[in-house]
């Protein structure tokens, strides 16, 4: 059997296809045996109050096309814009590599691997926020 197994801790939860789902009192884990099911941890999930950067604000539209709160078709249009406003900021070798990776996986229907992409952003994003003067 293939696919993604998810190990939950006590109490955790996770969104599977618009489903919120909430572990047990104990350790579990889970066979998610459906290809290219829309799953997000909770722990995760980047919170409306915490959209307060150009790649938080990308990532958060991917993460509404998983939750099903955005129309993918809609969102397609936001997501390669702000793909495009982070390529003239993010012109290293490898960060460039992560926004054709998003790029490719958004038009290829794929939220969830732009958004895994797109993620591995925020740490460069971080250190470029912390360097700017003030």
């Amino acid at each position: 059997m293939s696919g993604l197994v998810l190990k939950l801790s006590p109490r955790e939860r996770v969104l599977i296809n618009g489903a919120v789902i909430e572990n047990g009192d104990r350790r579990s884990r889970l066979s998610i045996v459906t290809p290219n099911a829309n799953i997000l941890r909770l722990r995760d999930a980047i919170h409306p109050e915490e959209v307060n950067t150009p790649v938080r604000r990308v990532c958060y539209i991917a993460q509404l096309v998983l939750s099903g709160d955005a129309a993918e078709d809609e969102a397609r249009m936001q997501i390669l814009r702000g793909i495009e406003q982070l390529s003239q900021v993010f012109t290293d070798t490898d960060s460039r590599a992560q926004l054709d990776q998003a790029t490719e996986q958004i038009l290829s229907g794929n939220a969830y691997q732009c958004l895994k992409a797109l993620r591995s952003l925020l740490p460069r994003e971080d250190r470029l926020m912390a360097a700017r003067p003030q």
